[in-house]
């Protein structure tokens, strides 16, 4: 699994005319599921959600989890993430999940988030999204939980 984390001030996403979800003060995610992911995969990039140390402390310092401020989340599935530019131009998405266990393991994210007390807004899975944001910081981190970055 790939996550793109984004530490945020706002953040939402549009699908058509309607907002699916909108958060204030907390991580914009993009997940891509890939076709070998297992639930370890999985459970690394839930550790690494709930428990990056990104948001300042007292003294500035970039100490505190989201959990630990009271952040959302925003969830948004995107298998371009799993996208393999390194041969051509055109990225290959061949190692991307199909579109079952992708479902799958991103409604699984959500829901283990909201387990862990975490509140989170989501994206519609497969649609055309627009999504908005206000990166904090900025501070964006690229999580890969084969370790390949």
């Amino acid at each position: 699994m790939r996550a793109v984390i984004q530490r945020v001030s706002t953040a939402k996403v549009q699908v058509g005319q309607e907002v699916t979800g909108a958060i204030n003060n907390g991580f914009l995610v993009y997940l891509g599921v890939e076709k070998d992911d297992k639930k370890e995969d999985l459970d690394y990039i839930l550790d690494k959600t709930i428990n990056l140390r990104v948001f300042e402390d007292d003294n500035g310092k970039m100490n505190l989890s989201i959990k630990e401020v009271g952040g959302s989340v925003l969830a948004v599935s995107q298998f371009t993430l799993c996208g393999d530019c390194r041969r051509g131009r055109r990225p290959s998405f061949s190692n991307a999940a199909d579109l079952d266990k992708a479902e799958d393991f991103y409604n699984r994210y959500i829901e283990e988030l909201r387990n862990r007390g975490i509140h989170v807004e989501t994206g519609i899975f497969r649609a055309h999204m627009y999504v908005e944001s206000i990166n904090d910081g900025p501070v964006t981190i690229l999580l890969d939980s084969k370790r390949t970055f």
